[in-house]
C-alpha cells in the first residue's frame, strides 16, 4: 500500500482502491477501512451502511465481515458524513514563542495533538490557536488551518504556523525545498557506533501494522543526521544525541533511530519503553528552528530549553568513570 492512501486526504473525490494485504487478513472490514482511510471506526461503519465499501465487487453489508488476503477493496470516501471544521477553544493553553502578522512560533507541550483527526476531534493545538488568532481559519487546509508541519503528540518543542495564505505557501515551499533547519534532542538507548552520522533510509507505512512507519525499499526518501552530545552508562548505556531533519516524514527520527537499534527512550511504539529508565513519553524535543521569514526575508532562529520531564529523565543518567 502506498503511504498516501493512509494520510487522511480531505478530498471528497478520494477513492481507496487496493487489495487487502497479508497484515490485515482476517480482520473485520470496518477495522480495515478505518485503518486504510485514517478515519474513526464509526465513520467506517457509516460508509458500510451507505454502500460505499465494495469487496470483490459486492457491497459490504456488515462491518463484522472478515476479509481475506488479496481481496479487492474499494471505498468511496465522498460518501463520508461531512466533517465539522475545527472550532476555537479559548480554555486551551498554548505557549507562543514568537508572533507577527505572518507567522507564529510555538513551543508545543507533551501530549498535545497538533490538529483534529481520528480519535482527537477537539483539544488540539489548532483549536487553541483559532481562539487566539481566528484569521488562521482561512489559511491552508481548513481542517488543519495554519499547519505547515507537525510534531507527534509525545514530542515537545518548536514548530511554526502561518497566519496568512502568503506565509503558508512560502513556508510549505521552504519545507519542500529543505531550507528550513529543524534540530532535535533525543535520549536513546545504547551507544552510537559513530559520533556523527547520516541515516538515509526510505520510509512508508509498516505492512504488518499500518498505524506505524517502517523502513521500506519503495518508501519515500528520508534522511536524518545525528551527532552524539553525551554518552552515559548509569543506570544503563544510553546517549543524548542531536538530530537534524533533511526530510520530514511521519515518525522519521523515531523510526530511523529504532532501525539502528537505538530507540528513543520512552517510545512505546518503536521499542523504547523499558523499566530500567522509565519515561512518561518519548524523550524527543524540537530544540531549535530556523527559517527565512516569508514576508521580510529575514533569517529567523529560535531555541527552547528542554522541558521539565525530559530534564528529569536526563538527570537520572550519568557517566561512571571507574
Amino acid at each position: 500500500m502506498s503511504q498516501d492512501k493512509f494520510l487522511g486526504d480531505e478530498s471528497d473525490s478520494r477513492i481507496i482502491d487496493e487489495h487487502v494485504p497479508a497484515a490485515l487478513a482476517g480482520q473485520r472490514v470496518d477495522r480495515i477501512v478505518s485503518l486504510v482511510a485514517d478515519i474513526p471506526r464509526a465513520a467506517a461503519a457509516a460508509l458500510i451502511e451507505a454502500g460505499a465499501v465494495i469487496l470483490d465487487g459486492v457491497a459490504v453489508k456488515a462491518g463484522k465481515l472478515k476479509a481475506t488476503e488479496g481481496q479487492h477493496l474499494k471505498v468511496e470516501l465522498s460518501m463520508l458524513p461531512k466533517k465539522q471544521l475545527p472550532l476555537p477553544e479559548p480554555n486551551l493553553a498554548v505557549e507562543i514563542v514568537y508572533e507577527d502578522a505572518d507567522v507564529l512560533v510555538i513551543n508545543k507541550h507533551a501530549g498535545i495533538v497538533v490538529h483534529p483527526g481520528a480519535g482527537n476531534p477537539t483539544g488540539t493545538l489548532v483549536n487553541a490557536i483559532l481562539a487566539k488568532y481566528p484569521e488562521v481559519a482561512n489559511v491552508g487546509d481548513p481542517f488543519r488551518p495554519g499547519v505547515v508541519h507537525r510534531l507527534d503528540a509525545g514530542t515537545t518543542g518548536l514548530m511554526m504556523m502561518a497566519r496568512t495564505s502568503r506565509a503558508y505557501d512560502s513556508l510549505v515551499d521552504a519545507l519542500s525545498r529543505r531550507v528550513v533547519t529543524r534540530r532535535y534532542l533525543a535520549l536513546v538507548w545504547g551507544h552510537m557506533s559513530a559520533v556523527t552520522g547520516v541515516i538515509d533510509a526510505p520510509l512508508g507505512r509498516d505492512q504488518r501494522d499500518p498505524t506505524k512507519m517502517a523502513v521500506l525499499r519503495d518508501g519515500k526518501v528520508a534522511r536524518t543526521t545525528y551527532e552524539v552530545r553525551k554518552a552515559f552508562n548509569v543506570p544503563v548505556d544510553c546517549s543524548l544525541i542531536e538530530c537534524g531533519l533533511e526530510t520530514g516524514r511521519t515518525h522519521q527520527i523515531r523510526v530511523h533511530l529504532a532501525t539502528l537499534g537505538h530507540s528513543v527512550v520512552g517510545d512505546v511504539v518503536y521499542g523504547g519503553a523499558r523499566s530500567v529508565l522509565s519515561s512518561p513519553r518519548p524523550m524527543l524535543h524540537a530544540t531549535s528552528l530556523q527559517f527565512t521569514h516569508p514576508a521580510s526575508g529575514k533569517e529567523m532562529k529560535f531555541t527552547v530549553e528542554l522541558p521539565q520531564d525530559f530534564s528529569a529523565v536526563l538527570a537520572k543518567c550519568s557517566q561512571r568513570t571507574d
